[in-house]
């Protein structure tokens, strides 16, 4: 595929990616856990044998800005909180996708300046005869 038309594609990529990050509604970045507690309480049924610990609760854990969190779920906001926990992984992939595509453009690119008549790469002033075999 000739550079331009490459090029042409990768930019239409870019811009479907940005629609995509547009339309992804709230984020929130961590991981979603389902917990059982043991509580301290003696005779509880929390330490029979088979256990039958206390819950489930959930937990939403994540680092934001180097400082680790955990916070509590009520059951009727856990569809909600997942929701956003699966927006935040999904802009995560498009940007990495976004950053790919700018990164091939920019190679592209610099390809045409060096070579403007389309050859990727200049041939070699070394004479077949004087290479180094490999």
């Amino acid at each position: 595929m000739p550079a331009d038309q490459s090029a042409a594609a990768l930019q239409r990529k870019i811009e479907e990616i940005k629609a995509e990050i547009v339309a992804l509604g709230a984020l929130r970045p961590g991981t979603l856990s389902r917990q059982y507690n043991v509580c301290g309480t003696p005779g509880c049924r929390c330490k029979e044998d088979p256990e039958q610990r206390h819950g489930p609760y959930y937990q939403l854990s994540y680092t934001w800005h180097g400082r680790s969190r955990s916070e509590f779920v009520r059951e009727p906001e856990i569809a909600r909180v997942q929701e956003q926990v699966q927006n935040y992984a999904r802009l995560r992939a498009l940007v990495d996708q976004w950053v790919e595509a700018a990164i091939e453009m920019a190679r592209i690119e610099r390809q045409k300046v060096r070579y403007p008549q389309g050859n990727s790469r200049p041939k070699s002033r070394i004479s077949k005869k004087r290479r180094p075999a490999r």
